[in-house]
């Protein structure tokens, strides 16, 4: 029996919009990561980039459990010496609540160059609407 190896011209790439209102962050980001990898197409194939494009909306209203909120940091370093950098999850969440989301979901992509590739597909907005309406996204459902 032949394994199939999919072309780089055979590759149809879909737009899906989803909303994060009410939606848990870890189970939201890992169904988001699968799409954006293409996990979900029959012909799955390691290491081409042939995932969808995924927009989420409402960033800001997306819930974690339990103490997270005051318990979790999220932390990143300038390059300089001494030059890192903790922000809690309270006041990302007030300033930048897309950068939870796109936190979440690169850390669930390959930490390679596939994986940097990858997380372009990917587009957080923190209000409802957003500027991708000419590529029809579909909507894509998340069940909790």
């Amino acid at each position: 029996m032949k394994t199939l190896s999919i072309k780089e011209n055979q590759i149809k790439r879909n737009w899906f919009v989803v909303d994060a209102t009410g939606k848990k962050l870890g189970r939201l980001a890992s169904n988001v990561a699968q799409v954006i990898r293409g996990k979900h197409k029959p012909f799955f194939t390691p290491n081409l980039d042939m995932g969808d494009f995924v927009i989420v909306i409402n960033a800001d209203k997306v819930i974690i459990s339990g103490n997270k909120s005051e318990q979790k940091e999220y932390w990143h370093h300038t390059g300089y010496p001494g030059g890192q950098k903790v922000a809690s999850y309270k006041s990302l969440k007030e300033k930048h609540p897309e950068r939870i989301i796109n936190s979440a979901v690169k850390g669930m992509l390959p930490h390679n160059r596939l994986g940097r590739k990858l997380f372009n597909h990917l587009k957080v907005y923190s209000g409802p609407s957003h500027p991708h309406s000419s590529q029809n996204p579909k909507v894509l459902d998340i069940n909790e």
